[in-house]
């Protein structure tokens, strides 16, 4: 079952995953999901490298 979410996306980042959708013939809100679903299943982490304070 799918929970519907708000969320706020770069205009950059939205555009890609629409392109990506359009070749894929899918919504790109499916897309979206089914990529996070790759990162949950592979255990995926992104990597942050903060800015130390001096």
């Amino acid at each position: 079952m799918k929970k519907p979410v708000t969320m706020r996306l770069s205009e950059d980042v939205l555009e890609y995953f629409k392109g990506m959708a359009e070749e894929a013939g899918i919504p790109y809100q499916s897309l979206i999901n089914l990529y996070l679903r790759d990162c949950l299943a592979n255990h995926r982490k992104l990597q942050i490298n903060w800015p130390q304070a001096v």
